[in-house]
């Protein structure tokens, strides 16, 4: 039954979604053709245009990825949608109609380069749309296929997808009751970085006003000697050539296997021969090239790259616990540890004496890797554009998940599901259990959607004279802003990565 189900008419044709809690529905909208046959490493081509009204009452497609391993497959939902046509993304609206000019945020998913899509429960953008906000979430191509440095491919093809799907909002969403002109990119992990990595992007410019990265900024990128490492171990695994013609010719699933393989190898504890090259764990991430990322997004931020557009950036309190709790590391690091492992990653004894102050080694390790891969570079994020006089605004969210017998804390990707006011959702709950505090929903929603809305979160602009970071959860209660929480760590870390 169709009657009264809403319908929007794009430039490709006319899509018909649902309506639920007054709110307005369209999924699996694409915004690309399928990168299939010769597009399947080619960058996203347009999509052919369709007769009638096409369905648009279930997610679409997902890119082709691996499933999360154990234990973190109980932890993170992950849905697999089987399909062609995967570069489609999600809308809900309050206003399906072409005078609303509503602000729009558009969403892009995490999952280290290699998995998740816009179909997770977590992100449903009803709440977003309850509060005047236009919800977009995207798919792109992840792993090899997005990722891959490849001789007779465009690079950074998963970032194309994403420009793409934000040249789709440009384009279309005015008919869905967006202002194409209020456009907010955002994302957390992967996403984040993509998000900052679109910021300093001169293909970006013009296609949105405001970036909220969620853990992740832009610092990683891989050389293009890296890159080239990896495809080539890839190829020697699978004995074929290093190719995207070489790639096609292999079975799906033992091409994602040997993905997945190589991803764990990677981001397992020993660095030395990954690390020296650059790698910071995920084999499949942007690298640098001549057009969309000709150098590291952090240098041209510090350039004024992006100066038009407004951030909101932060970390969670404990984002290592993610990966040290679930895999039983953090009780087993010694105080003799910590100072070889701080080595890894660049710091010396020095800098790594101002972990050993933490309540156990382990925590201090974490600490260590948390500010080495999330906090340092997003508080470097923030003083580019709190330099140049742009608009920058931090926050650390601390609210402690009871999961995992409450070891797993402020960890990383705990936070999500406050942003998108998603408490209720099931899919959320192997990260912060079926309790988790409203209050704190509320408030962290209310500021996403004030930033989206007014390019203003509510709390001081994060400003080289007052380092202001808004406090999300902890011991202090609501509305805490804090100056420089971290400051004395974060200066120590100048002059490295």
């Amino acid at each position: 039954m169709t009657e009264g189900l809403p319908v929007v008419t794009t430039s490709r044709g006319a899509v018909r979604g649902v309506v639920d809690d007054d709110v307005a529905i369209f999924r699996g909208i694409p915004y690309a053709a399928p990168p299939v046959g010769p597009l399947r490493f080619a960058a996203p081509a347009p999509v052919a245009a369709w007769d009638g009204v096409r369905d648009a009452t279930a997610y679409g497609p997902t890119p082709t990825k691996p499933r999360y391993a154990p234990p973190f497959d109980a932890m993170l939902s992950d849905p697999i949608v089987p399909g062609d046509d995967v570069l489609n993304l999600n809308v809900w609206t309050p206003r399906p109609d072409g005078d609303a000019a509503l602000p729009v945020l558009v969403w892009i998913h995490g999952g280290a380069f290699r998995s998740g899509t816009g179909a997770v429960g977590t992100y449903d953008g009803r709440a977003f749309a309850r509060d005047g906000v236009v919800c977009v979430t995207i798919n792109y191509r992840l792993g090899m296929d997005g990722f891959g440095l490849l001789p007779d491919a465009p690079d950074n093809r998963g970032l194309l997808d994403q420009v793409a799907a934000l040249e789709w909002v440009q384009g279309e969403i005015a008919a869905f009751g967006g202002d194409p002109d209020r456009v907010t990119i955002a994302g957390e992990s992967a996403g984040a970085m993509s998000a900052v990595t679109l910021l300093a992007a001169e293909r970006a410019r013009g296609l949105f006003r405001g970036v909220i990265a969620q853990s992740g900024a832009g610092h990683h990128v891989q050389s293009r000697e890296s890159a080239g490492r990896v495809a080539a171990e890839l190829g020697r695994r699978l004995d074929v050539e290093p190719t995207a013609a070489g790639f096609a010719t292999v079975d799906v699933d033992r091409f994602v296997q040997a993905q997945l393989d190589l991803s764990n190898e990677v981001s397992s504890t020993d660095r030395a021969s990954w690390g020296a090259l650059g790698l910071d764990g995920m084999p499949f991430e942007p690298v640098l090239d001549d057009a969309l990322v000709p150098r590291r997004p952090i240098a041209a931020l510090q350039d004024a790259a992006g100066a038009g557009a407004r951030l909101l950036i932060g970390t969670n309190e404990e984002e290592y616990r993610f990966w040290m709790v679930p895999l039983g590391i953090l009780p087993h690091v010694t105080a003799e540890a910590l100072a070889p492992a701080a080595a890894v990653y660049g710091a010396g004894p020095e800098l790594a004496a101002r972990y050993a102050d933490e309540p156990t080694p382990g925590q201090g390790l974490e600490q260590l890797i948390t500010d080495w891969f999330f906090r340092v570079p997003a508080l470097r994020a923030a003083e580019a554009p709190a330099a140049a006089g742009a608009g920058a605004w931090v926050y650390e969210f601390r609210w402690r998940s009871p999961v995992l017998d409450g070891q797993l804390g402020a960890a990383h990707a705990v936070e999500i599901a406050f942003a998108f006011d998603r408490l209720a959702d099931e899919s959320g709950w192997g990260m912060i259990g079926p309790d988790a505090p409203q209050p704190l929903a509320d408030e962290m929603h209310a500021a996403w959607v004030a930033f989206v809305r007014d390019g203003d979160p509510g709390w001081p602009a994060y400003v080289p004279d007052a380092r202001a970071v808004r406090v999300f959860g902890g011991d202090a209660g609501a509305g805490v802003v804090e100056d420089d929480p971290r400051g004395a760590r974060r200066a120590a870390w100048d002059g490295l990565r």
